[in-house]
Order: C-alpha cells, then structure tokens, then sequence
C-alpha cells in the first residue's frame, strides 16, 4: 500500500509540473492525448475511492495479479467508453481545470488508501478482493500510466524505480515467464503491454514468449 501511494503521487505531481502545450501531445495510449489520458485519470481515482468504500462479505475472488484480464486484441481509441473519456477530456477546455479536478479527487483518493485496512475485502467489477490486493493492483495501472503520460515528453520525470520494478514483476507473472534480464523494468513493460514494439534483437531474446505478447490489459 506504501507503493501505491508513492506510486500515485509521482503520477499526479507529473501532471501537476505539465505546460499547458503538452495537455495537446499525444500520450501513449493509442488515440488519446495527454489531456484524455489525465480525464482517465480521475476517472481512475473515482473507482478508487468507489471500491474503497464498497465492502464485501463473501472470500476474494481475485488478487493483485489475477484482477487484471489479458485482451484478445490492443485498443484502437474506437471503443465508446475511450470515445467518452476524450469528450470528458474536451469539455474541460483548460489543461489548469484538469490539473485541479485530478488534484482534488486523487488527493482523496490517495488519502483513503492510507486510512484503508489491508485485510478489507473490497467489491469492483463483479470481482471480491482484498483492499490491499486492490490497491497493489493499481501499482501496475499507474506505472503504465505514468509511462503513457511521458510517452513524448522526454524531460519529464519518470515513475519511480520501485514501481517499475514491481509493475515488471507482476506483468511477468500475468505472462507466465519472466522477460529476458538484459530487458530493463521499463522495456520489459512497455513491449509487454504493446506500447512498443521489440526491435528484431529483442524478439529474439523473447524466444517463445515474443509470440504471447503483448499483453493487453483492461
């Protein structure tokens, strides 16, 4: 649960030191920009602080590894609820309300995972998990994230090492096989999920996990 909130904050200071100009880059979610990537982003603190307050009685029935569902095929921007986060996103006109609107919600939202308790079986999508397997989940959601949101801004500040690292270690158990060593915690994740494509080098390296991937998480 430390991770998640060191993990959380780095993203959201990330946004915070944005200019306004990379509000209108692209991010590395495929047909968002950074301002719809940020609109998903408090969308993604709402359901946390949703989940956080929706108990369960009934046994987990997920893990921080196993919440994740691997799709058949990468996004395309085309599904409707992407469509509605770019709408949200425009509606917002200026980048200063997005940047307050994330502040606000995240701030509680990061406020609540510290008050959570670990043990705190929580509902989300149909699915019982602990709030502790719940928030270490989320680790992986704002490391790709993060990795998204400075896809083309090259001074900005990375995630946090540690976040990179654990994000790596639970993708490599989604997949069922580690990454080569020679990849780093940031390669491993970004041609994992798809978000880059293995140069012919490391295809090779991948051997037979190169035909898994990527692995499209939702």
């Amino acid at each position: 649960m430390d991770l998640f909130s060191r993990s959380w904050t780095a993203l959201r200071t990330a946004v915070a030191e944005l200019a306004d100009e990379d509000f209108a880059q692209p991010s590395g979610c495929t047909g968002w920009l950074v301002r719809d990537l940020v609109c998903h982003l408090v969308i993604d603190a709402q359901d946390v602080l949703i989940t956080l307050v929706t108990p369960a009685e009934t046994e987990p029935t997920r893990d921080a590894v196993t919440y994740w569902d691997v799709a058949e095929t990468p996004p395309t921007g085309d599904d409707p609820l992407d469509a509605l986060t770019v709408r949200l996103a425009a509606a917002y006109e200026e980048p200063w309300l997005l940047k307050f609107h994330l502040d606000d919600v995240g701030s509680a939202a990061g406020r609540a995972a510290e008050l959570a308790d670990p043990s705190l079986r929580v509902g989300t999508r149909d699915e019982v998990l602990t709030a502790g397997d719940y928030l270490s989940a989320y680790v992986l959601e704002w490391t790709l994230h993060h990795l998204d949101l400075i896809a083309h801004l090259p001074d900005a500040a990375e995630p946090p090492a540690e976040g990179l690292a654990r994000s790596r270690e639970m993708l490599e158990k989604i997949a069922g096989t580690a990454f080569p060593a020679s990849f780093s915690d940031k390669d491993a994740l970004l041609v994992g999920t798809g978000r880059r494509a293995p140069t012919d080098a490391e295809k090779t390296e991948l051997g037979e996990l190169a035909a898994k991937l990527p692995l499209v998480l939702g």
